[in-house]
C-alpha cells in the first residue's frame, strides 16, 4: 500500500475511533512498528493526528476546548444513544447532579420521560430542558454565568454543591487520558465537577469516542472515581487495561 493512502487511512481510522494505538494500527496495515511510527510522526507534524506515547488521537488544543455551537453539533446522534442508555439506570423519584457538557444536555433531553426527579445542575441549558417536566425539582448552582456555553462556575458553585448529597452525578468531561486520568480545561468548572464526584452514591459518566485520549490542561481526577462508563464504541485496549484495573463498568450504547 502506499505510505500516502495508509496515511490516509490512518487519520480514518483514528477520526471513528477518537484513540488507536500503534499495535492496532500494525496489525491492521501489517507493517512494521517503525513504520507506523514514522507515519504518525509525520501526520503529527502536518497536525493531522495528535501524538501520544503508544498511539495517537485527533488533535486537539490542551488549553482551549472546541466552541459551544461545534461542540453541540458534533456527534450528536451517538450523544443520544449514549444518554438513551445512561438514564435507563436512573429510577424516577432520583435526585441528581448533572454537570456542564453538551453530553449531559443530551440526558437531560433523554430524562424527561422519567417522573419526580430532583436535579441539581450548573448548566444553564440543562435547566432549561428539564423545565418542560411539571414533576421535577430543579435547583440551580449559583456563580458566575459563562457566556459562552451557559455553565456556572467558581467557588461560589462549588460550596453551593457541597450542601448537596445525591443519588447519581451524570457527568461530562473533556477529555480522557490514557493513563485513565478525566481531563478538563477550566480549572474552576473541574473544582464543581469533583464536589459533586464526591457527594454522589454512584457517578456515571458520559463520554463518546472522541474523548479517548483528547489532550486537555486540567485534571479532574480518575476513572477509578466513576462507576460506570457509557460510550459508542470500545475503548482503546491501553485505556481497557486500565478500566479493567479501576473496577469500572463499560457500557457500550447503540
Amino acid at each position: 500500500m502506499p505510505q500516502t493512502h495508509r496515511q490516509e487511512l490512518i487519520v480514518e481510522l483514528i477520526r471513528q475511533h477518537g484513540f488507536v494505538t500503534t499495535d492496532e494500527l500494525v496489525q491492521h496495515f501489517k507493517v512494521t512498528p517503525q513504520t507506523i511510527r514514522r507515519d504518525l510522526n509525520e501526520l503529527d507534524k502536518q497536525n493531522l493526528i495528535s501524538r501520544h506515547h503508544g498511539g495517537a488521537g485527533m488533535p486537539s488544543s490542551s488549553t482551549v476546548n472546541t466552541a459551544y455551537s461545534e461542540r453541540k453539533m458534533s456527534l450528536s446522534k451517538e450523544k443520544d444513544q449514549i444518554a438513551a442508555e445512561l438514564v435507563k439506570r436512573i429510577p424516577d423519584g432520583s435526585s441528581l447532579f448533572i454537570n456542564i457538557g453538551t453530553s449531559t444536555e443530551a440526558v437531560a433531553r433523554a430524562l424527561l420521560n422519567h417522573k419526580a426527579l430532583r436535579v441539581v445542575t450548573n448548566n444553564l441549558h440543562v435547566a432549561s430542558i428539564l423545565l418542560q417536566r411539571e414533576d421535577f425539582t430543579v435547583v440551580i448552582a449559583g456563580g458566575e454565568v459563562r457566556n459562552r456555553d451557559g455553565g456556572i462556575v467558581g467557588q461560589a458553585t462549588r460550596d453551593f454543591i457541597e450542601q448537596f448529597r445525591v443519588d447519581y452525578a451524570i457527568m461530562g468531561i473533556s477529555g480522557i487520558d490514557m493513563d485513565g486520568s478525566l481531563m478538563d480545561f477550566d480549572y474552576h468548572e473541574v473544582r464543581v465537577a469533583q464536589a459533586m464526584i464526591g457527594n454522589a452514591k454512584q457517578s456515571l459518566l458520559a463520554a463518546d469516542h472522541s474523548k479517548f485520549g483528547r489532550s486537555a490542561m486540567v485534571r479532574l481526577g480518575h476513572l477509578e472515581q466513576i462507576d460506570s462508563l457509557f460510550t459508542d464504541v470500545e475503548p482503546p485496549e491501553l485505556l481497557k487495561e486500565v478500566m479493567a484495573d479501576s473496577a469500572i463498568e463499560v457500557v457500550i450504547c447503540g
